[in-house]
């Protein structure tokens, strides 16, 4: 295993938040069937791309993420 960073450390808090927006965006959908199929597809991205180490590309996995979220789900604005 690869030793982490401070910076890792910061980008993995930043990585929680993200996802707690995420989920706290989907309680607008009104549909409780809609709503699990789009938990499921947070957490499903989230596990994808639970192997980076790479302080740019988690930035960018990031930043892409909450756009995103914006677009997809208009409580999240």
């Amino acid at each position: 295993m690869k030793q982490l960073t401070f910076k890792h450390f910061i980008l993995k808090q930043r990585v929680f938040d993200l996802y707690r927006y995420a989920i706290r965006a989907s309680r607008g959908i009104p549909d409780p069937v809609a709503r699990r199929e789009t938990i499921a597809w947070i957490r499903g991205e989230f596990e994808r791309n639970r192997h980076l180490h790479d302080v740019a590309t988690i930035e960018d996995k990031i930043i892409a993420g909450r756009r995103e979220i914006k677009q997809i789900l208009p409580v999240a604005r």
